[in-house]
């Protein structure tokens, strides 16, 4: 199987994948440190996704756990299933010594994640309602007509 995989392919969807568990956890931290009041005086106005808004907000810590610990956890899984398919894909062409090769994988991997999310939640809190509102209006576009 790992004969016909693509390399390229690989790496992107790895890199998806982290990027996802990122903005995953960017907007569970956001929606934490986000303000109601805000959004109600938007909603008054009748600004699409400022309704999303004040529910996300009043189920916050719902929606942080889903998006920290659910989706994080997930995405880390993967990102990790991923890492060691392309590490044994590296190994089995013989380019790179074998141990070397599965350390560079986890330390990569694990240095993009944490850094990544630590630079996130830091953007997360400073700009929470900006988030949330964006997150609000992806929730009323995809919401169906009607309801």
């Amino acid at each position: 199987m790992l004969s016909d995989i693509n390399v390229i392919l690989l790496c992107v969807i790895l890199l998806i994948v982290i990027l996802i568990g990122i903005v995953a956890d960017m907007a569970g931290v956001a929606v934490l440190s986000g303000d109601e009041a805000r959004f109600h005086a938007m909603a008054s106005q009748k600004i699409k996704g400022s309704k999303e808004a004040v529910k996300l907000i009043r189920n916050n810590a719902h929606v942080s756990s889903i998006c920290n610990d659910v989706i994080g956890d997930i995405c880390g899984i993967l990102s990790g299933a991923l890492g060691a398919s392309l590490a044994a894909y590296i190994i089995s062409k013989k380019l790179i010594a074998d141990i070397f090769v599965s350390v560079l994988m986890g330390a990569l991997i694990s240095t993009l994640t944490v850094g990544l999310k630590a630079v996130a939640k830091k953007v997360a809190i400073a700009e929470a309602n900006k988030i949330i509102f964006i997150i609000g209006k992806v929730q009323h576009f995809f919401k169906p007509k009607g309801k």
